[in-house]
């Protein structure tokens, strides 16, 4: 069976990559089982950039089929921001609930209508042998005033989806991995490691 390493140390993320992925023939491991795995700083300027830097510096050092994967927030009225810099929003060691709070108190004014949003997601796959492709999904919505619901990571209490009146938080997560920004990137990634894998 061929191991396919997800390039992160976000169990959350991992979680979710493992379901979206668990019909392929694939023995799914991630950095947590390469402890001595180089460390990447995600400098790059896109989100395709960090999943590429992530996919590439991993599959050089293991010799093996490497996903490397980059997701974030745009809020509109924030200017797209925090976008790549998501998950150190609020300082480099920031937590998802010191990152919500701020994004609330940025947007304290701001009404319902103006307080749009999409996540993104960028999956880049690496081998031994190269890039064999990058793509991408985004999901958009509005950013609630309160946070709402346990279930998902990172801004997913805040992030509402008015046709369903629900955010990511609440939303049952059968519903969350048919129309998230990962599960549309990993929709497409499967048909690029299906045909790999024959």
């Amino acid at each position: 069976m061929i191991e396919l390493i997800i390039a992160t140390k976000n169990q959350g993320k991992l979680r979710e990559i493992r379901e979206l992925l668990e019909d392929l023939p694939l023995k799914i491991t991630s950095l947590s089982d390469y402890p001595d795995a180089p460390e990447i700083v995600e400098d790059g300027r896109t989100f395709a950039q960090n999943a590429l830097k992530k996919a590439a510096t991993i599959a050089l050092y293991t010799g093996k089929l490497t996903m490397g994967e980059d997701s974030g927030i745009q809020v509109k009225a924030l200017g797209n921001r925090p976008g790549i810099t998501s998950a150190r929003y609020s300082d480099p060691h920031a937590t998802d609930e010191k990152n919500n709070s701020k994004m609330l108190r940025e947007l304290k004014n701001v009404p319902l209508k103006k307080r749009q949003a999409r996540y993104r997601c960028c999956v880049a796959l690496v081998d031994k042998k190269g890039i064999i492709d990058v793509v991408s999904g985004s999901c958009g919505g509005l950013i609630a005033f309160k946070r709402s619901g346990t279930n998902g990571f990172g801004y997913d209490p805040l992030f509402l989806i008015p046709r369903y009146g629900k955010t990511f938080g609440q939303l049952d997560l059968s519903v969350k991995s048919s129309i998230s920004h990962r599960a549309r990137a990993l929709k497409k990634l499967k048909k690029i490691l299906e045909k790999y894998l024959k």
